[in-house]
């Protein structure tokens, strides 16, 4: 821990976008290369249960990807509680690796931040899924911090408020409404 005391960058491409959950100093629009966002991670804690499971976004490696998101800098004075609460929140049930990756910053830096990376061995990997098959997961599951469409909409919203839509999100987006509304 004592390598992050004095600070560090982290990349949010999910809900750390709209729900970061800590201070931080400095933000900037970044991109992550070899890496794809994907709702490839069961969720049995924060967005699904044991018995219904929801989807959460990881980062999937995948040669050639690049992932848009957004790098938080945390400041010394709160970087080891930061680590501390993103660790809880991230590693809740150890299907993600914690990871330093290079992004580049839309301004040109190029830094040095944390992610957390879909572990491809762990039993909540899902591998590839249709969008619809995601649509129906996500349209009923439900967990400790609210419903798996939630996650969703304000994940694509907020990334289309940005300038960052994600095409994939936004038609996953629409296939949930719509189930949601035939099942209302």
């Amino acid at each position: 821990m004592d390598e992050f005391k004095d600070g560090f960058w982290v990349f949010g491409y999910g809900s750390l976008l709209w729900n970061p959950e800590f201070d931080f100093v400095d933000h900037a629009p970044a991109t992550l290369t070899g890496y794809a966002r994907s709702f490839c991670m069961w969720s049995i804690h924060h967005r699904g249960s044991v018995e219904v499971p929801g989807l959460v976004l990881a980062l999937d490696a995948k040669t050639g990807a690049t992932c848009r998101g957004v790098a938080f800098q945390v400041g010394a004075d709160t970087a080891l509680r930061c680590l501390a609460d993103l660790r809880e929140r991230e590693l809740v049930s150890s299907a993600y690796f914690e990871h330093q990756v290079d992004l580049r910053l839309d301004d040109g830096r190029e830094i040095t931040a944390l992610a957390y990376v879909i572990d491809p061995e762990h039993e909540q990997y899902t591998g590839p899924l249709t969008l619809d098959r995601q649509a129906d997961i996500i349209a009923t599951a439900t967990g400790g911090r609210g419903p798996n469409s939630a996650y969703l909409f304000n994940t694509a919203a907020h990334l289309s408020d940005i300038g960052m839509e994600d095409a994939e999100l936004t038609t996953l987006a629409d296939k949930v409404r719509m189930r949601l509304q035939a099942n209302s």
